[in-house]
């Protein structure tokens, strides 16, 4: 059975800061046609950083897409030629002010296959240094220490509802044991 399609045309409808959208028309196994939305996404990556006392760095902000303030880990946008080791350290650093002596890769996913190209590169800080944020222009973040077991909790109960914060932290839980 083959599971592939074939891309017969690419139109690029949007390029924006963060994202592109086009659209492609696509032959199915059956011969027919079909237009598949692709929003393209240079990837991002999130950190789970946790101090020697066992409490992980979370943050809250505003989402416009979702209006809403919502509880997440320290995330962001991957710039052009960067690598995610690279782009962990510095989105830690400006979110949060801590620095990590150690800094490893954990995980990466996509948020949403059927759409986009997004990446999200998942990483573990330990060894937590607090100096001063470096937000960049338009961010509103708080920072907040949270017991690692009470961000678990907060996760099962539904309350962190942003998913690479949620896969964070239940694949965090391993390095706990």
């Amino acid at each position: 059975m083959i599971l592939e399609e074939q891309t017969i045309s690419s139109d690029r409808i949007y390029n924006g800061k963060n994202i592109n959208l086009r659209i492609d028309t696509v032959e199915t196994k059956d011969k027919g046609y079909q237009k598949r939305e692709i929003v393209e996404h240079g990837g991002a990556v999130a950190v789970v950083a946790i101090d020697y006392d066992s409490k992980i760095v979370l943050i809250k902000q505003f989402r416009k897409a979702v209006e809403g303030v919502i509880w997440e880990i320290p995330a962001g946008k991957l710039e052009k030629g960067e690598s995610p080791k690279d782009c962990a350290i510095r989105e830690l650093k400006e979110e949060t002010g801590y620095v990590a002596s150690d800094i490893k890769f954990i995980n990466k996913f996509y948020t949403s296959p059927g759409y986009s190209t997004q990446t999200v590169y998942i990483f573990l800080a330990r060894g937590l240094k607090k100096e001063e944020p470096q937000l960049e222009q338009g961010e509103n973040i708080q920072t907040y220490l949270v017991d690692f077991d009470e961000a678990y909790n907060m996760v099962i109960k539904n309350e962190i509802q942003d998913a690479k914060t949620n896969i964070g932290i239940l694949l965090s839980r391993n390095f706990f044991d």
